[in-house]
C-alpha cells in the first residue's frame, strides 16, 4: 500500500481514471477486510464458503469452487481450515464415492453469523464518507458494472 507521500496529487490526471480510482479503492477494501477478518481468525475465502454453503446447500469441493469463485488449490486449503475449526464437514458423496460431499456445520452457521457482522462494520469503515443513499447508488453501480464485465468473460 502506498504511503500518504507516495499517492499521486489530487490534481494528477491519475484522478480522472476511473480504473485508477478503483484500483486504490480495492486496495483499502481489500486490506480493511483481511484486517477484520483476522480479528476472527478468519479469511475472505472462509465467509465464500460458508456463505455459499448455507445458501446453495452442501456441495461437492468442484461445484462449491464453482458457486463460491474460488479456486481449487485455494478451496482445498480453505476447506481444511474450515474442518480443522468444526465450521464444516467432508463425507463421501452417495452417488460417486471419488467425491467429496461439503456441508456447513452449527458451528459455521455461528460462525458465518460473527463474520457478517464483522463484514458490516467494515463496509461502514470503507464508506464512512457516503451517505447511505450514495452508499447504495455505489453499490448498484459496481454491481452492473461487475456483471457487465463477468457476461463478457463467459463469452
Amino acid at each position: 500500500m502506498q504511503t500518504p507521500d507516495e499517492v499521486p496529487a489530487s490534481s494528477s490526471r491519475m484522478w480522472e481514471l476511473p480504473s485508477w480510482l478503483l484500483t486504490q479503492t480495492a486496495t483499502h477494501a481489500g486490506r480493511l477486510v483481511s484486517e477484520g477478518l483476522a480479528t476472527l481468525d478468519a479469511r475472505g475465502y472462509h465467509f465464500r464458503v460458508l456463505t455459499t454453503l448455507e445458501e446453495l446447500g452442501p456441495a461437492s469441493q468442484a461445484t462449491l469452487g464453482r458457486r463460491g469463485g474460488v479456486h481449487l488449490s485455494d478451496l482445498v486449503a480453505t476447506i481444511n481450515e474450515l474442518a480443522e475449526r468444526g465450521y464444516v464437514e467432508r463425507a463421501p458423496d452417495p452417488e460417486d464415492r471419488r467425491r467429496n460431499v461439503v456441508t456447513i456445520t452449527a458451528a459455521g452457521r455461528r460462525q458465518l453469523r460473527r463474520l457478517e457482522k464483522q463484514l458490516v462494520r467494515i463496509q461502514d469503515e470503507l464508506l464512512a464518507p457516503l451517505s447511505p443513499q450514495e452508499r447504495d447508488e455505489f453499490a448498484q453501480l459496481l454491481t452492473r458494472l461487475l456483471r457487465h464485465h463477468m457476461r463478457r468473460v463467459r463469452g
